[in-house]
């Protein structure tokens, strides 16, 4: 029958439409949404990436002062190392039992300090021959000249103070009684200063015998020559380098098929430990005077080699050796530590050499029979020794030979021998 209008809906009608469902004019059958397709979870959205945060410039500074701290700390210790070395094997030298140094130094000798008359020299004297001796007025240079001269040499001191160069002259004069020495000044730092000195020489019409590279710097603050060279690299290497190239010729018209003209080097133990940076001879990028030092003595043992061999090429007679002093008692050791100063004042009578002892093999390569002929040597206590292993590089011996030419603005003749 006809629902009523107004009628109630029975509970089942309303289960059957869904149930009731209020509404705004009152309860009334509505239909239930339809249930609609699963929804997909939403992801929380991406938390962007955070960039790694800039280093802090105080960060920056300090790492950098730390990298700057570490390469000045590491040459430092390498030298330190390599010097404790050579002093304990002088020690051990010193208390075995030995020849005495007599042979050439024999004024020295202990039958000369006991009164007795003093031993005739074992070397030949050099009458008629002339050298040249670079840093000649104090240390291991002053007894080099003063032993050649006493020998019959005519030595010239090159150096650079005109006062302390004429003083030496009048003491070793007056010591010798005989020897002929003069002083003709070279600044070894400037490359104007040491053309003028081969000019001087040159004028002089005199042959050239011996030259003795022996002038040098060690661990000097950062600081450049005339030119703008780093100091020990100008003054220790390049310095020796062009004196040695322009008194070549006058070397070679000297040297004889049975007496060679002789170039003797003067380098050091910290070549053992010293780095040739072809990209930065200058120490441009981080500077350290033990490093600066080393590099320089490594640049003399190199060039030593080369230079034979270019001698020998060419087939003149002279040759070319480098001597390694030891650890000596001289002013070189002004601008090391306080600390350093204190304990080498203390003990240096004990563990260096006196100049006298280190003069020794230098004299010994540039008179000694045995060493004619003989060139590409590495010399120490008067006896052929091995030097670093990286100094047998000809390929850096060549390099270093070329760039080196262009420093000081000579051509490279070199480049067309093998």
């Amino acid at each position: 029958m006809p629902r009523r209008a107004g009628a109630a809906a029975s509970p089942g009608a309303a289960c059957d439409s869904g149930g009731a469902f209020p509404s705004v004019g009152g309860w009334g059958p509505r239909r239930a949404p339809r249930p609609g397709p699963a929804e997909t979870p939403r992801r929380p959205p991406a938390r962007p990436v955070p960039s790694p945060p800039r280093p802090e410039p105080a960060a920056a500074a300090g790492r950098e002062a730390a990298m700057s701290l570490l390469s000045a700390l590491v040459p430092l210790l390498r030298v330190y190392c390599i010097g404790l070395r050579v002093i304990l094997h002088q020690l051990r030298r010193r208390f075995q039992p030995r020849c005495p140094p007599a042979s050439v130094f024999p004024e020295t000798s202990a039958q000369t300090r006991a009164g007795a008359p003093s031993l005739s020299p074992v070397f030949p004297t050099q009458n008629g021959k002339v050298a040249i001796v670079t840093g000649g007025t104090k240390g291991i240079g002053y007894q080099t000249v003063k032993h050649l001269a006493r020998l019959g040499m005519h030595v010239i001191i090159a150096g650079n103070s005109e006062s302390d160069g004429q003083e030496v002259v009048r003491k070793i004069k007056e010591e010798t009684l005989t020897g002929k020495v003069e002083f003709l000044y070279c600044d070894l730092a400037s490359m104007k200063s040491i053309r003028q000195f081969v000019q001087q020489f040159r004028a002089k019409n005199c042959p050239l015998h011996v030259l003795v590279n022996n002038a040098g710097v060690m661990l000097v603050p950062e600081r450049k020559t005339e030119d703008g060279f780093e100091e020990h690299f100008g003054l220790n290497y390049l310095g020796h380098f062009l004196l040695t190239n322009l008194l070549l010729d006058t070397l070679k018209q000297s040297g004889t098929h049975s007496h060679n003209a002789r170039i003797i080097t003067v380098s050091s133990a910290t070549h053992y430990v010293g780095k040739l940076h072809l990209n930065d001879l200058q120490s441009r990028c981080s500077y350290s005077p033990h490093g600066a030092y080393a590099q320089s003595k490594l640049a003399l043992v190199l060039f030593t080699y080369r230079l034979q061999h270019l001698l020998t090429a060419n087939g003149s007679h002279v040759t070319a050796n480098v001597v390694d002093p030891g650890v000596v008692n001289t002013e070189l050791y002004k601008h090391v530590f306080w600390v350093v100063k204190m304990v080498k004042w203390m003990t240096a009578w004990l563990f260096f050499k006196t100049p006298e002892e280190g003069a020794s093999t230098t004299i010994y390569a540039a008179v000694s029979p045995e060493m004619e002929g003989a060139g590409g040597c590495y010399l120490y206590n008067e006896e052929r020794t091995k030097s670093a292993d990286v100094a047998y590089d000809e390929e850096l011996q060549r390099r270093l030979w070329t760039e080196s030419c262009k420093m000081v603005g000579i051509s490279d003749e070199a480049s067309r021998l093998p």
